[in-house]
């Protein structure tokens, strides 16, 4: 970076209209006198003034630069107020402006310096309202990277903790970090997460995790188990990356993706390593079963129901009373599609009138739809059960498969009676067989390949010690 004699006039119309200026209204640039003419860009709101304004006030003495050879050593020498970094090609310092630095080009020099003087909008650390919190701490992830690293740091001070960034996108520029510790994350699967990450190849990352996550997943648009884990709690980011997964940290969302992924990590839950550990195993077997009776109850219920035969005591409580007007069938399909229709009309609901909404879904599926034979108290019943148990499992998208699943056992069934279940089983087993995961031993591990040490602790919430944290 040694000093030329070029058309500085150029250099800063070239920036000028990469950059935006006069074309945006958040890109500044500005010109300064540091020993001669320089100009200076940054988004609006990005930078920190307090910093910036030391950084323009030390400069603007300087009488003369003859006797600054690089613009190295111009930042080593008058950059003390924030890191900076010489940069040669135009193109990258473009993105670093775009991505919250300061560039500085200033006559006589090739190449500009992008200061580091960030300061994002950023909400503060909270709990997340999507995990409430029993026992521990009450900070969650945000939307900055940087922030979501510190939060793990605080937790791991251990030098083995590796965050190693990945930049992908090709307008957006996304900033991805892969986390992990030295020596216990499995060599393979990292090096699987790397390269699948690296050959990303996006104009944009709008959606943040979704978008990577189903640019990194295998095809398989049939097939509706989750092939990733997300979470918005350090502690749980902290718990997975001790006990060997693999984080992926995504700049500008507050949720933290957990690799590698198999059916049974979905039954594990944070809140049962803040009990002992026998009410932390009661309470994850009772949410396997949960599960488990979520996808079969309403099918199950369906065919006992309808059974020619009846059913004998003391199973004939399982029968319906009285008459209704829409065959069982539909009526069970009518209430799934009606709780969903609840669930995406109170996401859009205003906080002021979310009694009135309760009060309004509770007469659609309350006394009017019984009064009118549309619906029997059974079917409540059942379609309730179901629709409490889904909020038992803490990963909506679980949740939503096994929703799909259910209703396709229940037009199985009704279509052909126990035939239909047990076929309608067995696909979903074989469905499960054959989920591609993301990386790691497979979808149903440790079942297939089998590995008792690790069902037991997938099963069983196993007490605190060196390799279990």
């Amino acid at each position: 970076m040694k000093r030329v004699k070029d058309a500085f006039d150029e250099r800063a119309a070239a920036l000028d209209g990469l950059l935006g200026v006069g074309r945006s209204f958040d890109m500044i640039g500005r010109t300064l006198r540091i020993g001669g003419r320089a100009r200076l860009w940054v988004v609006n709101g990005y930078a920190d003034d307090t910093v910036l304004e030391r950084a323009i006030s030390a400069w603007l003495p300087i009488p003369s630069l003859e006797d600054v050879g690089t613009l190295q050593a111009f930042a080593d020498r008058y950059v003390s107020v924030c890191d900076a970094a010489v940069e040669t090609d135009r193109l990258k310092a473009v993105t670093a402006v775009f991505a919250g630095k300061t560039l500085l080009v200033i006559d006589g020099f090739s190449g500009g310096v992008v200061l580091d003087a960030k300061q994002f909008p950023l909400r503060s650390v909270e709990e997340p309202d999507t995990s409430k919190v029993l026992r521990g701490s009450h900070d969650g992830f945000v939307e900055s990277i940087m922030e979501n690293a510190a939060l793990l740091r605080r937790r791991i001070r251990d030098p083995a903790l590796t965050l190693e960034r990945i930049r992908l996108g090709g307008r957006s520029q996304c900033d991805v970090a892969l986390c992990y510790m030295e020596g216990r994350a499995d060599a393979k699967t990292l090096s699987q997460l790397r390269e699948k990450l690296r050959r990303i190849d996006l104009r944009s990352v709008s959606m943040s995790q979704e978008t990577i996550a189903e640019a990194i997943a295998p095809k398989q648009w049939y097939n509706p188990f989750p092939k990733v884990r997300y979470t918005e709690r350090p502690d749980v980011a902290t718990a997975s990356v001790m006990e060997g997964d693999i984080l992926v940290l995504i700049d500008n969302t507050p949720v933290v993706m957990l690799l590698p992924v198999s059916l049974l990590r979905f039954n594990e839950e944070i809140n049962d390593y803040y009990f002992p550990p026998l009410v932390g195993t009661y309470l994850r077997i009772i949410r396997f079963f949960v599960m488990l009776l979520n996808v079969v109850i309403t099918p199950l219920w369906y065919l006992l129901a309808t059974e020619p035969g009846g059913l004998q005591e003391p199973w004939d409580f399982l029968l319906v009373e009285g008459e209704y007007a829409v065959p069982l069938v539909l009526q069970l399909l009518l209430v799934e599609l009606i709780i969903d229709v609840l669930k995406l009309a109170s996401l859009n609901t205003p906080d002021v009138l979310g009694n009135s909404f309760s009060m309004l879904g509770a007469l659609i599926l309350g006394d009017f739809a019984v009064q009118s034979r549309w619906l029997v108290p059974e079917v409540l019943v059942y379609m309730a059960f179901v629709a409490v148990s889904n909020f038992a499992q803490h990963s909506f998208e679980m949740g939503y498969a096994c929703k799909l699943c259910r209703m396709a056992l229940v037009l199985l069934a009704f279509a052909l009676r126990w035939w239909g279940f047990g076929i309608g089983l067995l696909g979903v087993l074989a469905l499960m067989a054959t989920t591609k995961p993301i990386a790691g031993r497979g979808y149903l591990y440790p079942l297939i390949p089998w590995n008792g040490k690790a069902l037991r602790s997938l099963l069983l919430r196993r007490p605190a010690h060196k390799d279990n944290t």
